[in-house]
């Protein structure tokens, strides 16, 4: 987060000064109350101070960096998971080719009559298929996908971090985010490689500080 030069100089009055009440800072930028709480509000909120009633405010000790990568392990998947795309695992491999590419996705999840996951079909195993010579209109994705349990997935209470981490330790495009039930895995999102650009543009920009 950029700060102000007035937050920079509140952060060192609090740093030297500090437990130090916001009347006496206030007193020494010669402004009202009213003036600096923003202020206060600001740096107290983003980590930098931190504030005890009839004590006063005081540094955290904290950099601007150690603040965002803070923030950055408490992200949890459901704050950024988008929509699932999902087929019956009775679907043709020509019908998931068709969707895959009119929704632009790399990954989608497959699912039963009872709507649990039971597998998922990528770009890969669509391209081996059609290697093959197969009729795809013919061939239903249940016969191609790549099954269960050899799917990772996340919830949405996982952190943000522990999902980029599976991305990348398996070299996949997606994670299915699931919610457990008695008779298996219901999809309700999924978790991208975009989702983890997206939540750290969106650090960059401050939204979550």
């Amino acid at each position: 987060m950029e700060l102000s030069k007035r937050q920079e100089f509140i952060i060192e009055i609090v740093k030297e000064q500090g437990p130090i009440t916001g009347e006496k800072i206030a007193e020494q930028l010669d402004l009202t109350r009213a003036t600096l709480r923003p202020d206060l509000a600001i740096l107290t909120m983003a980590g930098y101070l931190d504030a005890r009633p009839r004590v006063g405010y005081f540094f955290t000790g904290k950099t601007g960096s150690e603040l965002l990568t803070e923030k950055l392990k408490k992200f949890k998947v459901g704050d950024f998971q988008s929509v699932p795309i999902v087929v019956d695992e009775n679907v043709s491999a020509y019908d998931a080719i068709i969707n895959m590419f009119l929704e632009d996705v790399g990954t989608i999840f497959v699912t039963d009559q009872h709507s649990k996951l039971v597998g998922l079909l990528s770009r890969k195993d669509l391209l081996r298929a059609s290697i093959g010579n197969q009729d795809l209109s013919s061939v239903p994705v249940h016969i191609i996908m790549t099954r269960m349990p050899n799917i990772a997935y996340c919830s949405a209470d996982d952190l943000l971090l522990d999902a980029a981490q599976t991305l990348i330790e398996r070299q996949i495009d997606g994670l299915p985010v699931v919610e457990e039930k008695e008779d298996g895995v219901e999809v309700v999102g999924r978790l991208t490689k975009t989702n983890i650009a997206k939540a750290l543009v969106e650090l960059g920009r401050d939204e979550h500080v």
